[in-house]
């Protein structure tokens, strides 16, 4: 099988998928048109996030029996003109669930405990212990929205900081010792941490919005590693002006290109955002640890030694 490589990813996948037969090529600088132009000539692509495979690239694929996204996302993917054309298509959120779990963990302490404000005014000879007292995660009821590898992942850290951890999921029966499934409702009731743990789809999109920030009872902390858009940030930011959000952990932004290679929007709501002290951003990088680039890898490679290999 022929297979093309459209991003840069660990080596392991060239090195083991080649020991094993397949023909690779790597192109990670074409164009969209450049590539749509040669798909026809391979069995399968392995992605990230460069190019985006709408339904004219995947008419264009004549040939192509499988896609393989090299993390957890699939928004980039006409994924119902991928299943009618028989497309299979593969993922790997196995492999980065535990740097996302540990970079949430990581953002609420920096956030709840002023971590990075005390050392940055210290560093700067200012001395302040009461104004940066900190507010404790142990006790406290965390709120996840989602619950496959990247919430489950999540709720085993935080259960071990004494959180009682609840979530909602569209798939029913999924309780287990870190985490009790409830309605929505029942969340939006309890909820003092609210972490979003979903992809991005046509339901998820603006999941969190105006209606759904009033509806929760409790002033809350808002974290969010899964997708920008599964918020509307406008609402963020009013509720963190109003004290309802009462910080916010952001590693991706609405305002982010598809590629989320950058920011592609410029306003007063991200101006807020980048300048408050409530609220702690990273571009993009949760599950972006040096042990989850060779998990993320590995694990692409065993589900298409799987299906594909001899």
């Amino acid at each position: 099988m022929k297979i093309l490589l459209l991003d840069k990813n660990h080596p392991l996948i060239t090195d083991q998928l080649s020991a094993k037969g397949f023909v690779l090529e790597e192109d990670f600088t074409s164009s969209y048109d450049e590539v749509c132009n040669k798909i026809e000539q391979y069995d399968g692509i392995i992605i990230r996030s460069r190019i985006p495979l709408d339904k004219n690239f995947l008419e264009k694929a004549q040939n192509l029996k499988f896609i393989a996204r090299v993390g957890a996302g699939m928004e980039n993917i006409d994924i119902p003109a991928a299943e009618k054309l028989g497309i299979q298509l593969i993922n790997s959120p196995e492999g980065n669930r535990d740097s996302v779990a540990e970079h949430v963990v990581g953002m609420l302490l920096i956030l709840m405990n002023r971590l990075f404000i005390a050392s940055q005014e210290v560093k700067n000879g200012i001395w302040k212990r009461e104004e940066n007292r900190g507010d404790e995660l142990l006790g406290k009821t965390v709120g996840l929205i989602g619950y496959g590898n990247m919430g489950k992942a999540t709720a085993k850290r935080l259960s071990g900081f004494g959180c009682k951890v609840v979530f909602h999921d569209i798939l029913p029966g999924l309780s287990d010792e870190f985490a009790s499934q409830v309605s929505l409702e029942k969340l939006k009731d309890t909820a003092e941490i609210l972490s979003l743990h979903i992809p991005l789809t046509e339901e998820t999109h603006y999941l969190v919005d105006e209606k759904f920030i009033s509806e929760m009872k409790k002033n809350f902390y808002f974290v969010n590693t899964a997708r920008g858009k599964n918020i509307e940030t406008k609402y963020l930011v009013e509720g963190l002006k109003s004290g309802k959000v009462k910080g916010a952990c952001l590693d991706v932004l609405e305002y982010e290109k598809a590629s989320f290679e950058n920011l592609e929007i410029e306003n007063e709501d991200l101006q807020y955002l980048l300048t408050s002290e409530k609220v702690i951003i990273t571009p993009h990088i949760a599950g972006w640890t040096h042990q989850s680039k060779e998990k993320l890898a590995q694990v692409i490679v065993d589900k298409i030694l799987i299906s594909f290999g001899n």
